[in-house]
Formats: structure tokens, C-alpha cells, sequence
């Protein structure tokens, strides 16, 4: 399964690579992580663009799931060989930007969609087995109340 999650909202301003992200955005990236946590996904990897906020979301989104980040700048948001990318890494997230991720998307599936930044895509085999917002996610994972 290939996991391609957008990165959350970031800051304006320059320069572009050291955009942090906005409370709003790490709050995104936090409800990412847990709601693959309730969905019981389960990593391989986790391979991010180096620009600031792409880290942040992918450390935010992993730590619940207990996958450590590896910084990859074949996703700083230039197209990119995903197969090439992923070869022989298992289920792996990759954390990245627009276009090239709604590129990628469509390109995989067919799918005409526009990841929103917070979104979430899982394809498997080349089927779009789950597109959710930042919205749903963070529903996903308020939903989930641990027993006790």
C-alpha cells in the first residue's frame, strides 16, 4: 500500500523551504497520525521532502505509528519516479507537495482529485482505496476512545 499524505498548512513567507506549520497545521498532521493509528496502518517507512513543513507533518504524522522519517528531495515537489522511490520498502508514507501529489494521484489511478494540504491518498495496485481530507481524518481520530 502507498500512503501519500500533502503537507499541512504552513506559515507564509520566505524563504520557502523553512515554512513552518500553523497551529491549524499541526493539529492536521497530529489528527493524520492518529487516524492511521485507529485505522491499525501499519509503516514500512516513511520518506518526506526535506522543506520544513513536509518534516513537521511527517514527524507528527509517524510518531503515533512508531516510524521513524527519512528525508528524501526527489519530493521537495518536482514530478518523481514513485515506483523507482519505493522499491522494495513495503507500506510506506510518503509526505510531500502539490502538484506533483495530485499528479502522482491521477497518474496511478486515473483519479481527478486535488489533494488538500492535510490530505490523505491510499492507493493499492493502482486503486484509490482512501481519499480524506484533514477533516475526516481528524474526525477518524476523535472517534476513537480507548477503553480502559
Amino acid at each position: 500500500m502507498l500512503w501519500l499524505l500533502r503537507h499541512a498548512e504552513a506559515e507564509d513567507g520566505l524563504p520557502d523551504d523553512e515554512r513552518p506549520l500553523t497551529e491549524r497545521g499541526s493539529m492536521h498532521a497530529d489528527a493524520a497520525g492518529r487516524a492511521l493509528a485507529v485505522l491499525e496502518v501499519h509503516l514500512d517507512a516513511c520518506l518526506s521532502s526535506p522543506k520544513l513543513r513536509a518534516v513537521q507533518t511527517a514527524e507528527r504524522a509517524c510518531e503515533p505509528l512508531g516510524v521513524a522519517v527519512t528525508i528524501e528531495p526527489a519530493l521537495s515537489g518536482e514530478p518523481f519516479d514513485v515506483r523507482e522511490l519505493t522499491a522494495g520498502l513495503g507500506e510506506v508514507l510518503l509526505v510531500g507537495h502539490d502538484p506533483s501529489f495530485s499528479l502522482l494521484l491521477h497518474d496511478l489511478t486515473g483519479a481527478q482529485s486535488r489533494m488538500k494540504k492535510g490530505g490523505l491518498a491510499g492507493i493499492s495496485k493502482g486503486e484509490l482505496v482512501a481519499l480524506l481530507r484533514p477533516s475526516e481524518l481528524s474526525a477518524i481520530a476523535k472517534a476513537h476512545v480507548p477503553v480502559t
